[in-house]
């Protein structure tokens, strides 16, 4: 050992010399500047929040005018001669159909009758959803037929956008990103939620389209290859109420290769 090493001994009070000292001094404030750059650049990254509610561990009765066009929807009056259509859904990642069979079962056709659901609210961008979980929290309120809302036609459009999970976007994407949202929309639309094209226009204004075939019917595992795929779907719009539908014929649809907005 040369005369000027250092030589450090933990027991012994003084041994840390000066270079040491000094070099251990330089790696902390390296390691400093390494960790708050480091966190700088993930946050700056990062997506801003989106403020999507999902009432998961608290749940709301809601009474409303049962129509199925063809997604299961409540009509509800917010105000006077005011409505709006919540849509539908089951637990997880089922559609609403397994926990109205039971309702379904003693009244034989519910579009137009009164019902109240208690589940989980979803809401989100001007719309809400609700999330059943037990179907003896489905009963009838009201044996007359209630008026429902009708569909009316907008025009023929071609629109650009992505077909998403509602269930996991309008809630629990804030936002969520990567193959495995995509993963958990795609189980979320074949269990039989309702697909959704979702537009962003030149505005940053968004819009969306509850997503049907050609003849108004519900469509699931056939489109599920579009999936958060950037695409140009050309198709008839139709409105009710608070809600846009979109009937197309989904061998139409053309996918674009750009990087996917929302997962």
């Amino acid at each position: 050992m040369k005369k000027n090493d250092e030589f450090y001994v933990p027991y012994i009070e003084g041994s840390l010399g000066r270079n040491t000292k000094k070099t251990i001094k330089k790696f902390v404030l390296a390691a400093l500047l390494i960790l708050v750059a480091g966190g700088l650049i993930f946050s700056f990254s990062q997506k801003s929040f989106k403020n999507s509610t999902f009432e998961l561990t608290s749940e709301t009765k809601i009474v409303g005018v049962y129509h199925e066009m063809p997604y299961p929807m409540l009509q509800v009056e917010v105000a006077k001669n005011t409505h709006k259509n919540i849509l539908l859904l089951g637990f997880g990642k089922s559609s609403a159909h397994p926990f109205l069979e039971k309702i379904q079962g003693e009244v034989q056709d519910l579009n137009g009758k009164t019902l109240s659901i208690e589940g989980n609210l979803i809401y989100y961008n001007g719309k809400t959803l609700l999330q059943i979980t037990d179907e003896e929290k489905v009963t009838l309120v009201n044996e007359s037929k209630a008026k429902i809302p009708v569909r009316e036609l907008v025009s023929e459009m071609t629109l650009k956008g992505e077909i998403i999970d509602p269930k996991c976007y309008f809630g629990v994407m804030k936002p969520g990103k990567g193959k495995i949202h995509r993963s958990c929309a795609v189980r979320c639309i074949s269990g039989g939620i309702p697909p959704v094209l979702a537009t962003t226009d030149q505005n940053n204004i968004s819009e969306y389209y509850l997503v049907t075939d050609i003849h108004g019917n519900p469509v699931h595992k056939e489109i599920l290859p579009y999936i958060g795929k950037p695409s140009e779907i050309r198709g008839v719009v139709e409105k009710m109420g608070d809600w846009y539908f979109l009937k197309i014929d989904i061998a139409t649809i053309t996918t674009k290769n750009t990087q996917s907005a929302f997962y």
